[in-house]
């Protein structure tokens, strides 16, 4: 084999080479990018978030409550508030467990039936 023919082997070899790592990068540059418009589009659906969605519960009254008011309430405050939230939050589950029991016509546990 003349010397010529090893030199365009290896110039062969060379260009395969650096097409595979051209098309590698563009491949891995259009997802790097694609994941960069996603992170994007994202934050613009996170970022446009500035007011809390109102609870299905809410009777449409002016909240007394304060963002921050937390620091200055006292213990003992804050723990009422605690326990009637966790309340509210464990009737509101019953409810719908009790709900959706009944449109399924499944029998009701004795817990959560509702005596009074």
């Amino acid at each position: 084999m003349p010397w010529w023919s090893w030199i365009l082997l290896w110039l062969a070899l060379i260009a395969v080479s650096l097409l595979c790592y051209v098309l590698l990068g563009v491949r891995l540059f259009r997802k790097f990018m694609a994941t960069v418009h996603e992170l994007s589009a994202a934050g613009e659906r996170l970022g446009h978030r500035t007011h809390l969605p109102e609870r299905a519960d809410d009777d449409g009254e002016a909240s007394s409550k304060v963002f921050g008011a937390a620091v200055f309430a006292s213990p003992e405050q804050m723990r009422h508030d605690y326990v009637t939230a966790k309340a509210s939050r464990q009737e509101v589950r019953r409810q719908k467990r009790v709900k959706r029991k009944a449109e399924r016509g499944q029998p009701q546990s004795l817990h959560d039936i509702d005596f009074s």
